[in-house]
């Protein structure tokens, strides 16, 4: 089983024309993604990529029965383009754009709200179902099919952590990427009740960071009663008060989003702190271990 993403998916791609969104289609191509159509405006009725190329996503919705887009413009245009796909009644928009301005995010994210679209991101690294379809960047040759399902603020850490568990045998049900600005389409506890309710999905990795309150609204939510084993990582834990590491969220200030605030309320809630990425791996196998055996 997986959430979001499966063989059926059918993408359209924001930006398709681009260097970065050819490249990136064509990777998600390879990967079995079933990509059906891109969106740049001016250039509806055109082809790229042996792919129809529409004005809108609106047409390209109509003529090709897409239900996910997956958003690379440059940030000025990225918080409409977002707004676009909402509008244009897809299940699932993704934007691995990285830059967009706070506001812009603002009004997109209330748009999205609004409609009954989900959106991953912005800056974040996608979402992929092993074997079956990625939307984003995620490395083709990572990660396996499984049982692990895993949600993470930070791209690269991702791909370490699905690679750590892949060569250790412990293939994932999906993973999803959610990005590290201060404003996001989906957080943990959106996330989280979906690999709840997947019966693909018997233990959950979660990889957080400093900044935000994210961590912490995770661990409340499993403290209110998550039936499934959570191993946690917080990355930044050396980062000094005021001073921003890696993402546009990733700053503890005004005595908030610190790393141990976070270990901390996980650890009162019951995951498993992980310390590195080997004790990601060997805290996951015990508890895929423990469900196997109940």
């Amino acid at each position: 089983m997986s959430i979001l993403v499966n063989k059926s998916t059918r993408v359209v791609v924001q930006g398709i024309t681009g260097r970065e969104g050819s490249f990136h289609t064509e990777q998600m191509q390879r990967y079995g993604t079933t990509v059906v159509a891109g969106v740049v405006p001016g250039k509806g009725g055109s082809t790229h990529l042996g792919l129809p190329v529409f004005d809108t996503v609106a047409d390209a919705r109509l003529q090709t029965g897409a239900d996910a887009s997956f958003i690379i413009v440059p940030p000025p245009f990225a918080a409409d383009a977002i707004m676009e796909s909402a509008a244009g009644g897809v299940d699932l928009v993704v934007c691995v754009t990285e830059g967009i301005p706070v506001h812009d995010m603002v009004r997109a994210k209330a748009f999205v709200d609004a409609t009954a679209s989900r959106l991953i991101g912005p800056n974040c690294p996608g979402v992929l179902t092993p074997q079956e379809c990625k939307i984003g960047f995620i490395p083709n040759h990572v990660a396996a099919p499984g049982r692990v399902g895993i949600v993470a603020r930070s791209g690269t850490l991702t791909y370490e952590v699905i690679q750590g568990l892949t060569q250790a045998g412990l293939g994932q049900s999906t993973a999803v990427g959610i990005g590290g600005d201060p404003v996001l389409g989906s957080t943990f506890t959106d996330i989280l009740p979906l690999f709840r309710d997947d019966p693909g999905t018997d233990t959950v990795v979660i990889v957080g960071e400093i900044g935000g309150s994210d961590e912490e609204e995770a661990a409340e939510m499993i403290t209110a009663g998550y039936p499934k084993p959570v191993v946690a990582f917080i990355s930044g834990r050396t980062a000094p008060p005021g001073k921003r590491m890696g993402h546009a969220g990733a700053i503890i200030s005004g005595g908030r989003g610190g790393a141990q605030s976070k270990v901390d309320a996980l650890t009162a809630a019951g995951a498993a702190i992980a310390d590195t990425i080997e004790d990601i791996v060997r805290l996951t196998a015990e508890r895929l271990g423990a469900v196997a055996t109940r």
